[in-house]
């Protein structure tokens, strides 16, 4: 969970199914598109990117989840209890390395879970 559901979020949806998995994004304020340099950095390791797109926490019962973790950009949802928040900074308007670097602690980070 974040707020766009643009990056970090779609970044985590895609590597956490990838490794068997079973997650879903969404942010609090969903942007109208995932990020071009998030599905570039997914793409550069194999990672699936069909049918990313934003999606609204609104969509969520958040009963149907065994975590829920937010990606640390102050998400503050009264009705939604978060397990972990990773504290990931933002990528948006950074540098492709930066996107790079953000993946690669996403894939720490899930593998660590």
């Amino acid at each position: 969970m974040c707020v766009g559901n643009s990056c970090r979020s779609q970044m985590a949806e895609s590597i956490a199914n990838s490794l068997g998995h079973d997650a879903f994004s969404a942010g609090t304020e969903p942007s109208t598109e995932v990020s071009k340099n998030a599905i570039l950095v997914l793409e550069e390791q194999g990672y699936p990117t069909q049918g990313l797109a934003p999606k609204s926490i609104d969509d969520l019962f958040p009963g149907d989840f065994d975590l829920i973790i937010s990606m640390g950009c102050g998400v503050s949802c009264p009705d939604v209890p978060i397990d972990h928040d990773w504290g990931l900074d933002d990528p948006v308007g950074g540098s492709i390395e930066i996107f790079r670097q953000t993946r690669d602690e996403i894939l720490k980070l899930i593998r660590a879970i």
